[in-house]
This record gives structure tokens, sequence and C-alpha cells, in this order.
């Protein structure tokens, strides 16, 4: 039964507008960083900044977080940017895990998926998490950083202009309690990143476009808070008897709140669609067919089209752009804010080096190149999923009737209702991959390009004490060389030389020696690979060097790696240069 509406069991913090002291209307400091957006995407950027101890200006419209579930489902690619970051355990203590859904023909279940999980893992490969407590975790970690991250709250971007010297000029809106027009005045950036979102203000002020694909169908996404013991996955609902002729997403949610997506009808009027007295008979029918028998309120009701687009490029001079200002995603199979923080991540060391003095400018073509690169990866997994969901044509929405009707028999049909979930994208003809010659060919393990893959390790520490960790620990905001059984004896002057040389040059830089439990030593710290696991997986010998970017893909690896082939590398790709 139906309760009349509730507010979130979330109470966000409100924030006033605070202008800094202005010189004839005009911030009188030039900030490194102006991040425009201060939603998921632009916070992690802004906290990946900080790791590197780049400052940053973080520019929001709103007061607070946002509001309503929005996006739900962050992914294990994400939890492991965050957990570089160091705000991953809040998500795992506040977020459910999930590792698979089932799909539904009228009253018949037809299809069962499972994403890859084993021993080895360390994070879920999905949780559920709302994005408004995505943003509050995010905004806890960014107040830890306030001598790093300014958040101007309440701030809206009027006026772009790039100076013809570098960097570029903001034109800016303070809201003020006591004044309806607010306070204008003007930032001097030498960078600015446009996280501002699908309508992103940025965008247009440079006169941008996206392009690709849109889709007619609609979904109403409707958050209602019920007290259920139902266990945590996807649930999708094809032309159920509860609401025929639709498709309907469940997700649940931390806090008892339950998340529905369901179709309209091409006939149906979207704005009576949004309506409480019609969305909440649907809702009730829905949760009859469930067995929901318990009583339930609305909390948030609002309406999603399906959109495939991108920008062609993501740097214009000195203006970047990402997440849903750079391109917008069908919410099916949860890419657009699992992307939005891959989006982040990548850039974030980029421009961190480029900041530091430590890279060419030109390093930040290649985040354009990688990105849009993975957002038409994204694009096309993405559309499959939409054509299944929300078929665009009678063709289209008679092979899925057919598939649908005849997946409950006939076991070969059934992946085309697979959901295709976000995974890693390997950045195949990434600029930055570097390649060896002939030597240094591999039989197997993950390519330059490649995001590491996860294994359990143990570490050894100075005293001979063991304890468990995972391969995705030893990973930092920095380069990783991992050094496979490495002879010391014979090469370890040059690497103290190389990690002396690039702290020297501010290159943050971290070496690990990975050996074999045969070959383990009784004292001295040491990460072990206890089964010989990590070997077989990256098809590492004695020698073997694997070179990891900040961001967890490959750069490098090397049969017999050396110190100076290491320097090359980096070399090659903090000038992009070969």
């Amino acid at each position: 039964m139906a309760r009349p509406f509730k507010p979130y069991p979330f109470a966000p913090r409100r924030y006033p507008a605070a202008v800094p002291p202005l010189v004839d209307g005009r911030d009188p400091q030039t900030r490194a960083v102006a991040i425009v957006g201060g939603g998921p995407v632009g916070m992690t950027l802004a906290l990946a900044l900080a790791r590197q101890g780049v400052r940053s200006v973080l520019i929001e419209a709103d007061d607070s977080v946002c509001t309503g579930s929005r996006a739900i489902c962050i992914s294990r690619r994400s939890l492991e940017i965050f957990k570089r970051l160091g705000v991953v355990e809040g998500f795992l203590q506040k977020g459910l895990a999930w590792t698979g859904g089932r799909s539904f023909y009228r009253d018949t279940e037809v299809f069962r998926f499972a994403m890859h999980q084993d021993d080895e893992q360390s994070l879920p490969p999905m949780i559920n998490i709302a994005q408004y407590q995505i943003e509050q975790l995010l905004l806890d970690e960014i107040e830890r950083h306030a001598d790093l991250i300014d958040m101007r709250w309440q701030t809206r971007v009027t006026g772009l202009a790039q100076r013809p010297q570098g960097g570029a000029t903001l034109t800016l809106r303070s809201a003020e309690s006591d004044d309806p027009q607010g306070t204008n005045w003007q930032m001097d950036a030498a960078w600015v990143v446009a996280c501002d979102g699908g309508r992103s203000t940025i965008r247009d002020l440079l006169g941008l476009k996206l392009t690709g694909t849109t889709y007619e169908g609609r979904y109403v996404i409707v958050d209602i808070e019920l007290d259920s013991t139902r266990a945590t996955e996807r649930l999708a609902y094809f032309d159920p008897p509860s609401n025929p002729g639709s498709t309907v997403l469940v997700h649940k949610q931390p806090d008892n709140v339950w998340r529905i997506d369901y179709q309209l009808r091409d006939d149906e009027d979207p704005d009576a669609a949004v309506l409480p007295e019609n969305v909440i008979p649907r809702v009730q029918n829905l949760l009859d067919s469930m067995g929901e028998t318990g009583a339930w309120s609305p909390i948030w009701i609002t309406i999603y089209k399906a959109n495939a687009l991108t920008l062609e490029r993501y740097r214009h001079g000195n203006v970047l752009f990402a997440g849903d200002a750079a391109h917008l995603v069908p919410i099916f199979g949860v890419r657009g804010a699992n992307s939005g923080i891959d989006d982040a991540d990548n850039l974030g060391w980029k421009l961190g080096c480029v900041i530091n003095g430590s890279a060419s400018p030109a390093l930040l073509d290649s985040y354009s190149d990688e990105r849009v690169y993975a957002a038409r990866e994204n694009l096309s997994y993405g559309m499959k999923s939409t054509e299944f969901m929300a078929p665009p044509t009678f063709a289209f929405d008679l092979l899925r009737t057919a598939v649908l009707g005849l997946a409950e028999r006939h076991a070969a049909v059934r992946p085309l209702i697979n959901p295709r979930q976000t995974h890693a994208i390997a950045y195949r003809q990434s600029p930055l991959n570097f390649a060896g010659d002939k030597a240094d060919a591999f039989d197997r393990g993950p390519a330059p390009g490649t995001v590491l893959p996860e294994c359990r390790l143990l570490k050894q520490s100075q005293d001979g004490a063991r304890f468990g960790i995972h391969l995705t620990d030893l990973l930092g905001p920095c380069f990783t060389a991992l050094r496979f059984d490495a002879d010391h004896a014979n090469d370890g002057d040059a690497w103290q030389q190389l990690q002396s040389t690039l702290a020297g040059q501010g290159i943050p830089f971290s070496l690990i020696d990975i050996v074999t439990a045969e070959a383990q030593s009784a004292n001295g710290p040491r990460v072990i690979d206890p089964t010989g696991r990590l070997h077989d997986m990256l098809d590492a010998e004695p020698g073997t060097v694997y070179l990891i970017r900040p961001d967890g893909h490959v750069l490098a690896r090397w049969r017999h790696g050396s110190a100076a082939a290491v320097r090359h590398a980096l070399d090659a790709t903090l000038t992009q240069q070969t």
C-alpha cells in the first residue's frame, strides 16, 4: 500500500555562496585549475589533483549535493579509482554489493547473469549507492583537503574567454541572500575543466555540440522507500503483466530506498506520466507482482530519455571536458557516472603532471584520444543495450519479442538479453602505449593500454611479518614499476639512481619487487606471489618489469627490464616524443 510522499532518509548540508576578496570585480589570484561542476566527476578530479599537491577551485551552482538517486551503480573499476584516492571504505560500508541479476519475460525468468567475482578480487563487481550519497562521501574527503580544494557553492559560470597567452577568464555569478541579482565577478585560471553535466554551460559558451544518437524511448524513474529483505540484484521485467508493454528495471539501494525505472508507451504524455496519481498505481502493480506486500512511500520522480552522444574532442585549448559534459551514455549497463569517474582519473594524473612541470601540455591530447575512444566503446555497448531495452523500430521490437519468447527453452539465445554491464576499457590504440622490441614479446598478460588485473599477494615487512594484500593495494597516484624476481646484485644501483632522479624532478614513482614463494628471503620487505598466480597472469619470469600508469593502465612491459628502459618510457610519455 502506498503512503504519502516522504523525504529522503538523508539530510544534506547546505552551503552559502562565498565570494573571494575582489579587486575591481576580479579574483586577484590566478587559479591553476577551475573545475566547473561539483558532481561525482568534478569532485573525483579535484581529489585526484589534490593527491598530487595541485590546487583547484570547484565551482558548483547548487547549495548542496544533488537530490534523487540519479547514478546508482558504482563499478569495480570506479571503486579501484576511489581506493587510490583513499575514499573507498565509505563506499563499501554504505553501498550494497551485488554480482548479477535476472531478467523476466512476462511472468517467466528467461535470463540470469553473473559478473566476474572470485577469491582474488578485493572489491565487488558492483555496488548500489545513490548519487547524493556518492557526492557526500566525496565531499567529506574534499573538506579534509580544504588547503588544496577551494569549493565555491551557489556560483554559476556566465562567460568564458580563452586568453591568447594561455589560460582562460571565467565570468561568474554567486548568489547573495540580500541581493537577488547576486555578485558578478571574474576569475583567471590556467586550465578549465567542464564537469557541468549534460546541459553543460561551458560547452554552450564554446559553441560545441554533442553528436550521435538520441532515442525516442522515455523512462520514468521513481525512488521509493520500502523495507524488504529481498537480495540486492539487478531485476529486469519485459512486458510484465503488472505493466503490459513496458520494460521495468528495479534496483535495491541503501537505507530501504528502491529505484524503479519503467518505460513509457509512445502514446503516453510525459508530463502526465510523472504525476503521482499516475505513477503510484504502476509502482503498486509492480510491487504486487513481485510479492512485496509492505507499505511504501514515493520519494522522488523524474523522467529520462536515452542518448548516445559525444564531443569529437575533449580538449579545446586550455579547456577540457569530462563526464556528461563530454558524452551522454545510455543508463543501461551503468556506464554514465562510471565513465565520468574514469575520465577524471585519466585526466587527473596528466593535468597534475603538466601543472607540476614534469610533463608537456601535449600529454593532455592523449586524454582526449583515450577517453573519446573509451566513450565510443561505451556508446557502442550502451546503444546495443538501449535497442534491446527500448526498441527504436518495429524490426528491433520484433527481434526482441522473438528472443524473449525463445529464451526460456533455448539457451543459445539468452546471451542476447545480456545487459552488457560496464567494464574497464583497454586503450589499445593509445599514443602512450610503449612497445618494446621482439625480445619483449609476451604470450599472455595485460598489454600496454590495459588495466592491471587483480590478484592476492603477501607482503613481508622489515621484521619478517607477513600479511595479505591485493595487487591494487600497491598502486598509488604515481607511476609504478613491478619488478619480478630481480637480480639486485647486478642492477640495484641503477634502480636506486632512477628513483633519486625521478624524485628530484617531481615525477611520482614507486618500485615494487615481487618474488615467488621459492625466491623469498627471510628478511627484508618483499611482496610475495605465494601461488605464482600473478607471475602466470602477467607471463612474468625473472627480470620481467611492468610499468604501470597512475591510473592503473599498463604503460610498458619488458621481458628483461632495466632502469634505463623505464626512464626512456617515462620520458617518451611525459614529453610525448618517441
